[in-house]
């Protein structure tokens, strides 16, 4: 079985996302789909396949899709998608549009002309929330708002007071887990949005087996609504401030979030096993 690794979110290997990618006839058991990604041991792996013409009229897809990190399956990967769609053209296999069938929905990503994916993913219910006793501790750092997600993404969403605190975080995992169901998104304002980049955000998912993810698709489908609210602008760019760093181009469209970016093939091999 040919196997993939894809940096998503960037135009350069070794930044951004790492994701491994499978396009397979059909589903091993979940045990094997667990086992691969905790051996791929990057925060997502992709498993895809091709619905049967009777499939794809049924559930209004081309393509199934799943993601695993190395610890669970998850409800939703923008990283990974956005992967799996970069392979399906880069091979060949589709052009243009691709409709997944995943367990958030179906999710359809356009490929363009110059590179990007451009993908459509459901755009977070965001619910304020007190700050849970604690989380102050655990991030190091004091929230001004914290707002709660929803059922598919699953964090907490936390602003905080500038570019600068969202980037020093060095937050107490252990606590973290504790107090979130995946985990939790810290975010600022760009301090100089000159730069390209209108917010800042990491991500910390201890909970699913992600102490920091790269960049991670599905929180911006939380932050693009909280910033357009924000800064009175529908369209915006978003950096993750990870080591690795990518960004995320973002676009809210009522209950739909368009989240755009680029991906890399960095290794396509064969799995033995």
């Amino acid at each position: 079985m040919r196997i993939r690794i894809v940096d998503a979110f960037t135009d350069r290997a070794f930044t951004g996302n790492p994701a491994g990618v499978m396009l397979l006839d059909s589903f091993p058991d979940d045990d094997r789909m667990r086992s691969i990604a905790a051996e791929v041991n990057h925060p997502e792996t992709a498993f895809a396949r091709p619905l049967t013409a009777a499939e794809a009229e049924e559930r209004g897809a081309d393509w199934a899709l799943r993601w695993f990190t190395p610890l669970t399956e998850v409800d939703m990967c923008g990283h990974a998608t956005l992967a799996t769609a970069h392979v399906l053209h880069a091979t060949g296999t589709a052009s243009g549009t691709v409709r997944f069938a995943a367990r958030c929905g179906v999710l359809v990503t356009t490929a363009h002309a110059d590179g990007p994916v451009t993908m459509d993913f459901p755009t977070a219910p965001l619910t304020a929330t007190t700050v849970p006793e604690g989380l102050p501790d655990a991030l190091g750092a004091e929230p001004l708002t914290v707002l709660d997600t929803g059922p598919h993404v699953g964090d907490l969403l936390v602003e905080l007071a500038d570019e600068k605190t969202v980037r020093g975080l060095a937050p107490d995992l252990a606590e973290v887990a504790r107090l979130s169901r995946r985990g939790v998104i810290a975010t600022a304002r760009a301090e100089d949005p000159a730069r390209g980049y209108d917010y800042v955000s990491r991500g910390f998912f201890p909970n699913v087996g992600i102490d920091e993810d790269h960049v991670t698709g599905s929180a911006h489908t939380a932050l693009a609504p909280f910033w357009s609210g924000r800064l009175g602008r529908t369209d915006l760019t978003g950096w993750q401030a990870s080591a690795r760093g990518g960004s995320v181009r973002t676009a809210v469209r009522g209950g739909r979030t368009l989240l755009t970016g680029r991906a890399v093939t960095v290794i396509d091999g064969e799995l033995l096993a």
